[in-house]
């Protein structure tokens, strides 16, 4: 498992009207094993913070340390749409994250990966087979297999009807509990940060502006006693602050 240590960090995005900076001296830590959630109003900055931690950008100023088993760590993306091919099965999609490994391997990462979710019986099954909680468990699932170090997920449950999304949170951390990995989510949704993280960071135009610990047991439901209150500290919060 890996400890994720952000020191100092900007980034800064040039433009015809000027430089954009969504991240400003951001400095945070992201616990090996723990399940961590990135909050913030539009435009602070939580997509750009995601992308640095995956690669997809380079920091303009600062560092970002793994600190784990190796120099790289094995970093996947769950993105708020699963993007899977049309042309492949569902197996054939989870595939693809494997592809570098030989064929037996392959297979078994797939098998193990399609167990996980509870997909083993769509799995010869098209993308326009399945239904949107199905779809985002391939996308789950496709990020699983490589077993990473590191997950990273992008508003994943946004698009899901509430039930369907209680369920995947479910889903989820029974996962986390059987993989050791370091979870990053960044979401809109105050009440799935603290569902499912351990730690939550509000952020406000590029800063850390509050960091909350989250120590109810999982599951977590809105009726376990101090739940619905902690949702709506965090969000009276975010009121008062748009407010200032």
């Amino acid at each position: 498992m890996y400890t994720i240590i952000c020191e100092q960090l900007t980034k800064t995005f040039e433009s015809p009207r000027g430089s954009i900076t969504p991240i400003k001296n951001l400095s945070l830590t992201f616990e090996q094993g723990s399940i961590n959630a990135i909050i913030g109003q539009s435009g602070c900055g939580k997509t750009t913070l995601l992308r640095l931690l995956a690669g997809l950008d380079i920091p303009t100023d600062g560092s970002i340390r793994f600190c784990g088993t190796s120099k790289t760590p094995r970093i996947s993306v769950v993105f708020q749409e699963p993007r899977l091919f049309p042309w492949f099965n569902v197996r054939e999609n989870i595939r693809l994250s494997v592809r570098h490994l030989e064929y037996e391997q392959q297979n078994r990462f797939v098998n193990e990966a399609l167990e996980l979710v509870r997909l083993t019986h769509v799995a010869e099954a098209n993308p326009t087979e399945l239904s949107g909680g199905m779809a985002q468990r391939v996308g789950l699932a496709r990020a699983l297999c490589p077993h990473p170090d590191i997950i990273l997920l992008d508003e994943a449950f946004s698009a899901l009807d509430a039930l369907t999304r209680t369920q995947l949170y479910d889903e989820f951390m029974a996962i986390h509990a059987a993989l050791p990995m370091t979870t990053v989510l960044v979401t809109h949704d105050v009440t799935e940060a603290v569902l499912l993280a351990s730690r939550i960071y509000r952020l406000g135009t590029g800063t850390l502006k509050a960091i909350y610990d989250v120590t109810f047991p999982y599951p977590r439901r809105l009726s376990i006693p101090g739940v619905a209150e902690m949702s709506d500290e965090i969000l009276t919060a975010f009121i008062v602050e748009e407010r200032i």
